[in-house]
């Protein structure tokens, strides 16, 4: 099943998620190789591809578990929550209706 992961930035956490940022997306790559990952990116601050200093205020992933609780366990594993980037993790099942 498909499983929505959203993720709130701490403020000020930029410099963290910057310094985090290559193992985090090696996790998310692992995923793809697996044809696991329907998408996944952050939320910039502004209306900008490009926030800069910005930053962003979290990050979106869907991805695909056995169940909540592997989902749970992945997002619990995020570096960027062990960094310290992340204020709030929430995990939900996802029904995929559209593409």
């Amino acid at each position: 099943m498909w499983y929505l992961i959203y993720s709130e930035d701490k403020e000020g956490s930029l410099p963290a998620r910057m310094a985090a940022r290559p193992a985090h997306l090696q996790r998310l790559q692992e995923l793809s190789d697996e044809g696991r990952l329907l998408v996944a990116g952050p939320n910039p601050n502004i209306d900008a591809q490009d926030p800069g200093e910005a930053g962003f205020s979290g990050s979106t992933v869907i991805a695909e578990f056995n169940s909540l609780i592997d989902a749970q366990a992945w997002a619990d594993q995020d570096p960027y929550l062990e960094a310290g980037v992340y204020q709030s993790v929430t995990v939900k099942p996802l029904k995929v209706v559209l593409p």
